[in-house]
């Protein structure tokens, strides 16, 4: 049953977007309404909340929904490419400064410091040790309409940048690194749960999963998912990990 919008914090800080791309079948509506639930609970400045979907069944009210935008390309299986069409020149009516958020994060705490920072680009880096220097595009802030050559020279040289670039986050880190724009938050405002939040092993036996006092985003790539996390769960037999309470707080909120 969708739920009223979420009363927000008076703010006087200017207004900004969160949006956050919902396609196919591997996520339904309920990831996006507690990301809503989420973002409206930690997020204090004026804002508008926008879900770009082939499909809004089951979304709540409160959120804004829009149809997914197009990379441009030719029909075919270029979905996993679709983030960088938030670099067109327009994105719908949205304008100015955005922060894109990956349907599967929890938010733990404030987010309004994503916005503070000065620079027209931020994204978190990766947490692959293998690719240092590559931003992980679970979470990148931008503004609408400042960064389209993004957009056009991926369109332009696709075959290219498939086959100098694994994923469209490292193709994205390199295009904003070449214009001279990539910045990056601190490592702890957003961070893996496999990788920061579960202790090694062996203390992971016997010590729950915890959360850096810093972090406002925890990071849910590969398994375990958040509510694999809640239950207790590793994504490798090597990587056991007991149950997580404070992800099912953090995630289900007063929603559900």
């Amino acid at each position: 049953m969708a739920k009223t919008p979420l009363k927000r914090p008076e703010n006087s800080a200017p207004p900004v977007n969160v949006i956050c791309m919902k396609w196919g079948t591997k996520y339904g509506p309920e990831y996006v309404n507690r990301l809503y639930r989420g973002v409206s609970k930690h997020l204090a400045r004026p804002h508008r909340f926008v879900c770009f979907t082939d499909d809004s069944t089951g979304i709540d009210k409160g959120v804004e929904v829009k149809p997914l935008p197009s990379l441009g390309l030719p029909p075919g299986p270029e979905r996993g490419w679709l983030k960088l069409a938030t670099f067109a020149k327009t994105l719908g009516d949205l304008r100015g400064i955005t922060l894109f958020l990956d349907v599967d994060v929890i938010i733990t705490g404030s987010l309004d410091v994503f916005f503070e920072p000065p620079g027209p680009f931020y994204i978190m880096k990766d947490f692959n040790p293998k690719r240092p220097g590559v931003g992980n595009s679970s979470v990148y802030r931008f503004v609408i309409g400042e960064h389209t050559a993004v957009l056009s020279d991926f369109v332009a040289g696709f075959e290219k940048v498939k086959a100098e670039h694994r994923n469209e986050q490292e193709y994205l880190t390199a295009a904003m690194k070449q214009a001279g724009v990539l910045h990056y938050w601190p490592e702890d405002w957003a961070v893996s749960y496999k990788k920061r939040c579960i202790p090694p092993f062996p203390r992971s036996l016997w010590q729950a999963p915890a959360c850096p006092p810093q972090t406002r985003i925890v990071i849910f790539h590969g398994h375990p998912k958040p509510e694999e996390a809640m239950i207790g769960a590793g994504n490798k037999w090597y990587r056991p990990a007991l149950a997580a309470p404070w992800v099912r707080e953090a995630w289900y909120g007063d929603g559900e």
